[in-house]
């Protein structure tokens, strides 16, 4: 039987302010435990909170980049329920009239897993999205052998819910997701998205149902995702275990998951018959947002973003559309491309050299874009020394190893190496002539008909020339004198 999956998920998204969400501590990852703490963040009587505008700004920013609706006036809630990482026992968040409605996120062909990039289900699918809501983070609890402790340094963090339409239908399309969602997130600053600190942690919902059944099957959430690859592999699992399970005639039932990476298996821990009453209110400590006033300055900090920088770099630079993806696909790979080739009078060429050679030493050296030893302006010097003749390609790479070893620029290595090739017409027609004096025979082959024999005279010249004759230009000048 054919089996068809649907997939939702809910990405929790931190924003990167400098202050909390509703008081003055500072947002800061791996500072000391509950370091940065205040009787606001931590609930205690009396503590009042104040709306952190710059939050609020980027979330409209957020909703913009992503087409969504901004509702002119939106307000804050108290989410009720009891845990030891809320402080307050309730959590400040946003439920019938949240700041942005509707949207999609575009999902591009290199955000899939580089396995499924040649066999993509459904190209530029765009994923639709309910609602994107601000709330306040919580804090963060440590399990050890015989107790827990809690931190609530992240307690108050602000924090964006983004909510998809259960409109996802593989473990493939859910990572592209995720990742098309944190490359625009990058792109509009508005948040660094690292897993590994917790920035952007997701939940994922997930059923089947038999092809011929219109109504979807039991929604079992997975919870608590903290990493891309993690949620392709929870939800490959989690759909061939409910696949299985129907196969034998069990009936599913609503529940929620954890997943243990190590074992690469989902595991029970609770079940979930109905929705929880979380008993939302207005809070009466804070006014409802009126957005009119923070959509102007919201549409100035909306940033080009990758499908039109994709579309430009091809336009203006005449690279492919390949490697404007890749060039496009990393904020800071888009903007130290665009340094380099600034002058460069063919910027493919600037491009070619940052996709295969200076990508491969960075790879080789474990270094990413942000630390390479090479600015942008001195790759563009390299490129400019081939296209002018002064270098060969040859050449080329041995000055870039050096380049990259040691951080000097293109023209001192070319002069402390004496390898500056030479490319004056007068000198290499005296080496041609040379050659041709000394060895008649191949010569009078290439008259004859013989082309191979003009690589043979080629390189008696690079020989007599030390290696520093332009290759090209010697086999032009020999072509010119043998057939005249």
């Amino acid at each position: 039987m054919s089996y068809i999956t649907t997939i939702g998920l809910e990405v929790h998204v931190q924003l990167k302010t400098r202050s909390k969400m509703f008081c003055a501590c500072p947002v800061e990852f791996g500072a000391e435990p509950n370091s940065h703490t205040c009787p606001t963040c931590l609930g205690l009587p009396g503590a009042l909170p104040v709306m952190n505008h710059e939050a609020v700004r980027m979330t409209v920013i957020t909703g913009l980049m992503l087409g969504c609706d901004i509702a002119p006036t939106s307000k804050f809630d108290r989410k009720n329920y009891f845990y030891p990482d809320m402080p307050k026992n309730y959590q400040i968040s946003q439920y019938d009239m949240p700041l942005c409605e509707n949207g999609s996120v575009p999902l591009h062909d290199l955000a899939y897993p580089k396995d499924a990039q040649k066999t993509i289900a459904t190209p530029d699918k765009e994923v639709h999205l309910v609602r994107i809501h601000l709330e306040e983070d919580v804090a963060k609890s440590f399990h050890f052998e015989s107790s827990t402790g809690i931190d609530f340094n992240r307690a108050g963090t602000p924090l964006m819910e983004i909510v998809t339409q259960p409109a996802i239908n593989s473990p493939e399309e859910a990572f592209a997701f995720l990742t098309s969602l944190k490359q625009l997130l990058i792109y509009g600053a508005v948040s660094d998205a690292d897993m590994e600190k917790g920035q952007l942690r997701c939940d994922c919902n997930v059923s089947v149902r038999p092809e011929a059944q219109a109504e979807l099957g039991a929604k079992i959430e997975i919870k608590n995702m903290n990493s891309i690859s993690g949620v392709r592999r929870a939800l490959a699992y989690e759909i061939q275990r409910q696949t299985g399970a129907l196969e034998r005639g069990e009936k599913l039932r609503q529940e929620t998951r954890g997943w243990d990476d190590a074992i690469g298996e989902t595991f029970l821990m609770r079940t979930k018959e109905s929705a929880h009453d979380y008993r939302y209110f207005p809070d009466p400590d804070l006014v409802p947002v009126k957005s009119e006033m923070l959509l102007e300055e919201a549409r100035a900090r909306i940033p080009e973003l990758p499908r039109a920088k994709r579309t430009r770099f091809v336009e203006q630079y005449q690279v492919s559309s390949y490697d404007a993806d890749v060039l496009a696909d990393d904020l800071e790979l888009a903007r130290y491309f665009e340094t380099a080739a600034n002058g460069a009078k063919k910027p493919k060429n600037v491009a070619n050299w940052i996709l295969n050679d200076l990508q491969s030493a960075l790879s080789s050296a474990s270094k990413t874009i942000s630390d390479c030893p090479i600015p942008p302006e001195a790759l563009d010097e390299l490129v400019n020394l081939i296209e002018s003749g002064k270098i060969s390609g040859k050449q080329a790479k041995e000055v870039f190893a050096e380049m990259f070893a040691s951080g000097k620029p293109a023209t001192k290595i070319v002069k402390e190496k004496g390898i500056e090739q030479l490319s004056d017409t007068g000198e290499i027609e005296a080496f041609c002539d040379q050659a041709i004096t000394a060895n008649p025979k191949p010569a009078a082959d290439f008259k004859a008909g013989n082309a191979a024999s003009l690589n043979f005279l080629k390189g008696q010249v690079m020989k007599l020339s030390k290696g520093k004759a332009n290759p090209q230009l010697a086999g032009e000048i020999l072509e010119r004198k043998l057939k005249g």
